[in-house]
């Protein structure tokens, strides 16, 4: 470790080239120095390393026993070296073997990673993809981490010091099963407080979310039977029940099993982003999987 303090890395450059060289003036030409820089650069190695390193020949000069030992180190080290201090290459998604870890609700699997996933598995075959369960307390430790590369969730709650990237607006219809009796028109305030309704609660056990609160500042309550933490199974229940729910139109629209009528009341959207943590934001890798992922959606 003192050797190490000690040394310049222009004189571990200049002894790789004295070592493949055994020539001070061929070195200095490798190295577009001037011969008595190189001189004195091994003159330095030698008082550093204790070792004359090299010694006059009669073909040049010759290596000693402990420069032999430090050539293939030493030529290991500095081609690390020139490839961590080198510009990122380019990122090719043909031939990428990437692991990829986002964090996603059901609703944002089935409204963001499914309409980008043929196009992923197209344009970069050999690359996985890892979803893992979204834990909104957990995001920016996880991404920072680098347990996550992405997570989705709305703007409004996302974590501070995220990079965050909008990718859609998001709103509200009612939904029942297709043929629904109470459903063949859009109901009024008071058909629609009296249906039966399924919310979904993150937490898990409430009843109550942003459509009851809209309800109550008209001084209105509905029936609220079910609550479930999973939207897919949301849409299995008003699909086969009576029941109705409030969901996200992007998470129902292309369900033929399912009637879709405007509400009653003007219950407020949301903005999806894409989070990440700026430790990744200049890998071309990760930006190439942003852009596919927001050409996507």
């Amino acid at each position: 470790m003192n050797n190490l303090r000690r040394i310049d890395l222009n004189l571990l450059v200049a002894l790789d080239a004295l070592l493949s060289e055994h020539n001070v003036t061929r070195a200095a030409e490798r190295l577009n120095f001037s011969q008595p820089s190189v001189s004195v650069h091994l003159a330095k190695l030698r008082d550093i390393f204790g070792d004359p390193l090299l010694l006059p020949g009669p073909r040049g000069m010759r290596p000693t026993a402990r420069a032999d030992e430090l050539r293939e180190p030493l030529r290991e080290a500095l081609e690390a070296l020139g490839r961590a201090v080198s510009p990122a290459s380019p990122f090719d998604p043909a031939v990428a073997t990437h692991t990829w870890r986002v964090a996603a609700t059901d609703y944002s699997e089935s409204t963001v990673l499914l309409p980008a996933l043929s196009g992923l598995r197209t344009a970069a075959p050999r690359t996985r993809l890892a979803v893992l369960e979204l834990a909104p307390p957990n995001i920016a430790r996880q991404a920072e981490q680098g347990v996550i590369d992405l997570a989705f969730h709305t703007s409004d709650e996302a974590p501070s010091g995220l990079r965050r990237r909008p990718l859609f607006t998001e709103r509200y219809v009612l939904a029942g099963r297709a043929g629904h009796p109470r459903l063949k028109r859009r109901p009024t305030r008071s058909q629609f407080c009296a249906l039966d309704h399924v919310i979904v609660s993150p937490d898990g056990g409430g009843f109550r979310g942003v459509t009851d609160e809209v309800l109550s500042e008209a001084g209105l309550t509905r029936r609220v039977v079910l609550s479930v933490p999973h939207f897919l199974f949301v849409m299995s229940v008003v699909a086969n029940t009576d029941l109705v729910a409030m969901l996200p139109e992007r998470l129902v629209r292309d369900s033929p099993g399912l009637r879709i009528v405007e509400p009653p009341v003007d219950v407020p959207g949301y903005e999806m982003a894409m989070l990440w943590h700026e430790r990744s934001h200049r890998d071309p890798a990760h930006s190439w999987l942003r852009e596919h992922i927001a050409a996507s959606v």
